[in-house]
């Protein structure tokens, strides 16, 4: 179908534009912006005026719970609350039950997710054979399948030495090595951020070199090995500084943090909240503000969700016997433009941490609006208010703090290769 979209204001935080001016759609991909081509007449035309539009959100660590864990959500409606949110593109972390070690796991998940409402679902594949961390997994045939990257999630390897194997198998292959920075050992049984409010709870703490050791012999054997490697979820300042003078040095090296580490702090677990018992731990609030201006100078270059439904029993009973994760789709972009509110950020700047930035770390011609690439893109309401409920909450998974949070602005329409994938019902848009 062609489709015109007229009197948008059109944010395209790669190309820099930001103005009122029309999109046209040929299919499934854009064909022109900015201007109309000769001749083109749309079968469809879509006013939005008063509305802003926006490539679609691209999410780098979003676990849908399928296959395995259906019980705790499905790729079908985990979908839907994606493109509620705005986002158009989600990559699946590799500790899927069973775990992307092969194929099969990876054209699995590519079935279901055709299945759903046409949101994309990328996959990074297993760095090791089961996670077990100790051989190491075809990479080669995952590439063929279609991964977007391969990693361990948040399993141990074995010794640094597999982990210099693994990255010198990924570059053979150009791989990106997608790695949480988090040394098992120092982390031990903890649970919260150690120091002060751990020590007052009486709960085992994960102390900030768990972060940075492990960054520290992840980036050592960057720049032995060449591979081009991901950090997943910084959470300290110290570990952004750190990617940050590595990048400055020429490493291939890129990062993101969760949207909540930008919030939230160790006081917000002081009354035993399960719902922020999270991994890794939300920590102080220098580290929260350290990661806020790692953002702001764009040295960590994305913001996703690390979004993890959960069933409700799995936040109950003592807080370090209840699961971490937060379930963040529906919140990734709210929180994001909530940083453009306190003045973090410019608009086209935190829109391309959701956008151009990891499309940039994936290797995806998505993330921005130019011509030839895929019409995926969010109609954004900027004068509407959005309030976080139990009600309205798609998810599977309630598990977030942020019930109650009042946002500006809501997403209307979510369009994946020129198809509506989420349309904000009539009786919410009043």
């Amino acid at each position: 179908m062609s489709i015109m979209i007229e009197n948008a204001r059109v944010i395209d935080p790669d190309s820099g534009l930001d103005a009122i001016t029309p999109v046209c759609i040929q299919g499934s991909e854009i064909l022109a912006v900015g201007s109309i081509p000769e001749g083109f007449e749309p079968r469809r035309r879509i006013d939005a005026a008063g509305r802003w539009l926006f490539p679609g959100i691209i999410d780098l660590s979003a676990h849908l719970r399928e296959p395995g864990e259906e019980h705790k959500a499905t790729i079908a409606g985990e979908t839907q609350a994606a493109a509620r949110g705005g986002i158009t593109t989600v990559v699946v972390p590799p500790d899927t039950m069973p775990p992307i070690d092969s194929p099969a796991e990876v054209e699995l998940i590519a079935r279901r997710a055709e299945q759903g409402c046409g949101v994309r679902v990328l996959t990074v594949g297993a760095l090791t054979r089961g996670l077990n961390g100790e051989q190491l997994a075809e990479m080669a045939a995952l590439k063929r399948a279609g991964v977007v990257g391969v990693g361990n999630a948040r399993y141990p390897l074995a010794s640094p030495l597999v982990l210099r194997r693994a990255m010198e198998y990924a570059a053979t292959f150009e791989l990106m090595v997608s790695l949480s920075a988090q040394d098992a050992s120092l982390a031990g049984s903890g649970c919260v951020h150690e120091g002060a409010v751990s020590t007052r709870l009486g709960l085992a703490g994960i102390p900030e070199a768990a972060e940075t050791a492990a960054l520290g012999s992840i980036l050592a054997l960057v720049e032995q090995t060449g591979a081009r490697v991901h950090v997943n979820r910084l959470s300290t300042r110290r570990g952004a500084q750190m990617v940050a003078k590595a990048r400055a040095d020429g490493l291939p090296v890129s990062a993101d943090v969760a949207a909540h580490q930008l919030f939230l702090t160790e006081i917000d677990v002081a009354d035993f909240n399960p719902l922020c018992h999270v991994m890794p731990p939300l920590r102080t609030q220098r580290d929260r503000e350290g990661l806020r201006e790692a953002v702001a100078r764009g040295e960590i270059s994305a913001i996703c969700s690390d979004h993890q439904p959960h069933e409700s029993d799995s936040k109950l009973g003592p807080f370090a016997e209840t699961q971490p994760g937060i379930s963040g789709l529906e919140t990734l972009l709210p929180l994001t433009l909530r940083l453009v509110e306190e003045g973090l950020l410019p608009l086209s700047a935190a829109l391309e941490r959701v956008t151009a930035g990891p499309a940039g770390i994936l290797g995806l011609n998505s993330g921005r609006l130019k011509p030839g690439a895929p019409a995926d893109f969010v109609v954004f309401d900027p004068q509407a208010l959005n309030e976080i409920t139990v009600e309205s909450w798609l998810s599977a998974g309630a598990n977030t703090p942020f019930i109650g949070w009042m946002f500006s602005g809501q997403v209307r329409e979510t369009w994946v290769a020129g198809r509506p994938a989420w349309n904000l019902p009539a009786e919410d848009s009043a």
